[in-house]
């Protein structure tokens, strides 16, 4: 292993390989910051240049992209509740709060420095662990894969700010959502209403952006006087987070980097899921749950850990097996196949330049982006004081703009003002947002993998509880409900005493 890192280092710190991955970080940080304009569109865009270049100096620049946006992407989800990327949208919830309340810079500082330790031991793991857990994620059947999706599911609505009835609605209409399209088995159109641009899908940028961003501009303008920006001081010191911040905020990295490390190993689960559920995972091992959605440190801390760890453990699939975690993830790929190279479990051994050069790349990348993202967290934290009347009109081009370059399609507009009305309407009614962009995620995986059980099973509905993983994945689920049901059965017990007294 010291043979091969010592390769690696030749790779990435050779003047081709520091100077791509800094090309590819700045540019991810950038498209992060840009809401809607999306990773999978840049790294597509940027595929073709990587023909000229060696493999190995091609993926750096790619994966630099890729887990450059996840920095950038929580800027604007933190500041203006506009989530840049997808796999962001979690850290609306309690990091948007913490700006209002004037705690924006100790939100952006906590969030660099848990995207920065969560890639880290993502790269640790992808290291040391890579065969191994490929091997692991490689006995993963249909009936396991759908036994995970419930127990996310179950986990995000459990957990909810307005209880279960008014989550679990959330993610039924998310999962309805996540059925537009072809159906891959029959090749039938299903809720498209004749629009040829719904045949693959409802876009998810038009769909987070509508649902996180549009919401709140619309709370806000039905305000009689506009909302006055909190006031920052732009000094270093004060966005240093607090002692009893930083207590809260380790436990919290070091679980986010498990559940980041574990989701990014299973072939489509992802940053996105992973950053839901270690949200979850939060909410359930925190004494003061209520503060959750008002400004949790531990609800940026965990999810951006967990994210950033997912998106680099998302390589041990890709590499070891062949198979994609992502739709980024079949980018890379896809880049792997064009210059001639197979992945597989072999890939490591055949192809030591690019696997160790990646890595490394991973641990100087994340460097730069940290040394990059802390002096800018002023600046970042100035977009505050801009005139609302002046934000306003910004925010809503800017995501036009970033929706419509994803795929110069007119109907994504029309998508994001629907979604941001159905949003603003969601709010009014006490109904939350992320179990439905949960559900329309997990739902079409949910499908897939529920109709192969019954398929390869030729419909025998034991299927789904014939192996001990399955039954200890459905186990978990039970015990997190039974967790769920006893804090607030505690809550409800009390409340009758106290209406006694």
């Amino acid at each position: 292993m010291f043979e091969s890192f010592q390769l690696g280092l030749e790779v990435a710190l050779s003047w081709q390989g520091l100077l791509m991955c800094a090309i590819g970080v700045m540019l991810g940080t950038l498209i992060g910051v840009l809401p809607g304009v999306g990773v999978l569109a840049a790294v597509s865009l940027l595929l073709p240049l990587t023909y000229g270049y060696p493999p190995a100096i091609g993926l750096i620049m790619l994966s630099g992209v890729f887990y450059g946006a996840a920095y950038g992407g929580s800027t604007t989800a933190i500041l203006l509740n506009l989530p840049g990327t997808a796999n962001t949208a979690v850290t609306c919830l309690d990091g948007y709060p913490m700006s209002q309340k004037g705690r924006g810079g100790v939100a952006l500082f906590i969030s660099t420095i848990a995207s920065f330790l969560g890639s880290i031991a993502g790269a640790i793991v992808l290291a040391t662990l890579s065969i191994p857990l490929a091997a692991f994620a490689r006995s993963f059947g249909a009936q396991e894969y759908f036994a995970v999706i419930v127990m996310a599911i179950v986990a995000a609505s459990a957990f909810a700010n307005h209880g279960l009835v008014r989550a679990l609605t959330m993610t039924a209409i998310g999962l309805l959502i996540g059925m537009v399209g072809i159906d891959l088995n029959s090749g039938v159109e299903r809720y498209t209403f004749g629009a040829m641009s719904l045949y693959d899908g409802m876009p998810i940028v038009a769909l987070a952006i509508g649902l996180f961003g549009l919401p709140e501009v619309l709370s806000n303008l039905a305000l009689p006087t506009p909302p006055k920006a909190p006031k920052v001081r732009i000094r270093m010191r004060d966005f240093l987070p607090s002692r009893d911040e930083w207590r809260r905020s380790v436990p919290s990295m070091g679980r986010g980097m498990t559940v980041g490390s574990v989701m990014g190993i299973m072939p489509g689960a992802g940053s996105l899921i992973a950053s839901f559920i270690s949200y979850s995972v939060e909410r359930n091992s925190s004494k003061t749950p209520e503060e959750f959605g008002e400004g949790a440190i531990e609800g940026v801390a965990g999810p951006e850990t967990a994210n950033n760890a997912a998106i680099q453990t998302a390589f041990i699939p890709t590499l070891s097996l062949g198979v994609p975690g992502d739709s980024t993830m079949a980018i890379v790929l896809a880049a792997l196949i064009f210059h001639g190279i197979s992945p597989g479990p072999n890939f490591p051994i055949e192809h030591p330049d690019i696997f160790w050069g990646l890595i490394v790349s991973f641990l100087i990348g994340n460097l730069m982006l940290l040394v990059l993202n802390l002096p800018m967290i002023g600046l970042w934290v100035r977009v505050l004081s801009i005139p609302y009347t002046v934000l306003v009109p910004c925010i809503v081009v800017f995501s036009c703009i970033g929706v419509y370059s994803v795929r110069y399609s007119t109907v994504d507009i029309l998508l994001v003002a629907g979604f941001g009305l159905f949003g603003y309407l969601a709010r009014l009614f006490r109904l939350d947002a992320p179990p439905l962009l949960l559900g329309f995620v997990l739902g079409p995986m949910m499908e897939e993998n529920f109709r192969r059980t019954l398929l390869l099973s030729r419909g025998d509905v034991s299927a789904f509880f014939n192996t001990p993983l399955v039954l200890g994945i459905y186990g978990a689920t039970i015990l997190l409900l039974v967790w769920t049901g006893r804090r607030r059965l505690f809550s409800f017990a009390g409340f009758l005493r106290k209406r006694r007294k």
